[in-house]
């Protein structure tokens, strides 16, 4: 389900590094409830502009607004409570914890709680409680007892994805969530992902797996050398012969 309400527009975002042109004039609006793809090939600009939109590195001219508030120059932690979500290319899990325990202090951070790691979920706490509603969503409920640290890669990217439902984010930022997932697992948490949009989530996600994207997104953009190429269906950007000529290589 989508409108026309744009959840997160970017307005003429760029980003100079000593002088190197990293991003440059990138203007996009995502509705609330799409689902977007950002592909490109590799040093096109995909990770460093979900850096600028997280707020991990401010652009050096243009405006990110998020559900009509300016949170350019907010930090990470502040847009995260505004409801920006991510998620990063390597684990971000404690290895130490439980399933239910790494995602607890997400719900827990998010209901205003301490988020303290020495102490003990109860069952009929409200952190808790959200906790195992997110496992349940992403289809870990029966793995809530094991230690992070014993799960297989395509296992981590769901608690990972559980960890961010449970601070209830408004639009999602999933930074290749297929990363170093192994064949067999991309299914489910294909299936994972398209659970979320059904939800109604905003999501936008940077993948190289190209039958993933084009199987579950509404649009694409395509990055090219720090600029926004294309932004269509996904038939219509596979059809483009300039992204084909820049990015695949070759006609489809």
């Amino acid at each position: 389900m989508t409108s026309d309400h744009a959840m997160l527009a970017l307005e003429g975002i760029g980003l100079r590094i000593g002088g190197a042109r990293i991003l440059e004039g990138v203007s996009l609006e995502v509705p609330a409830g799409q689902m977007l793809g950002v592909i490109g090939p590799n040093g096109a600009g995909k990770t460093t502009l979900f850096n600028v939109v997280s707020g991990v590195v401010r652009p050096t001219a243009g405006r990110v607004v998020l559900d009509g508030v300016d949170v350019t120059r907010e930090p990470v932690h502040r847009r995260a409570t505004a409801g920006l979500g991510r998620t990063f290319q390597t684990s971000s899990l404690f290895p130490e914890l439980s399933v239910l325990e790494n995602v607890r202090l997400a719900a827990q951070a998010r209901l205003g709680g301490a988020t303290s790691l020495v102490r003990i979920p109860r069952a009929g706490d409200a952190a808790t409680t959200r906790a195992l509603d997110c496992l349940e969503e992403v289809g870990l409920a029966h793995r809530a007892d094991a230690e992070a640290s014993g799960l297989a890669h395509g296992e981590k990217r769901k608690v990972e994805i559980a960890m961010l439902l449970a601070q209830d984010p408004k639009a999602i930022l999933l930074d290749e969530p297929m990363a170093g997932v192994a064949s067999g697992d991309v299914p489910a948490i294909t299936e994972v992902i398209r659970r979320l949009h059904r939800g109604g989530r905003t999501v936008l996600m940077v993948e190289h797996h190209m039958e993933v994207v084009l199987g579950l997104v509404d649009r694409v953009a395509v990055m090219h050398h720090g600029e926004l190429l294309a932004v269509d269906t996904p038939e219509a950007v596979m059809a483009n012969p300039t992204v084909q000529s820049a990015y695949l290589g070759e006609a489809m």
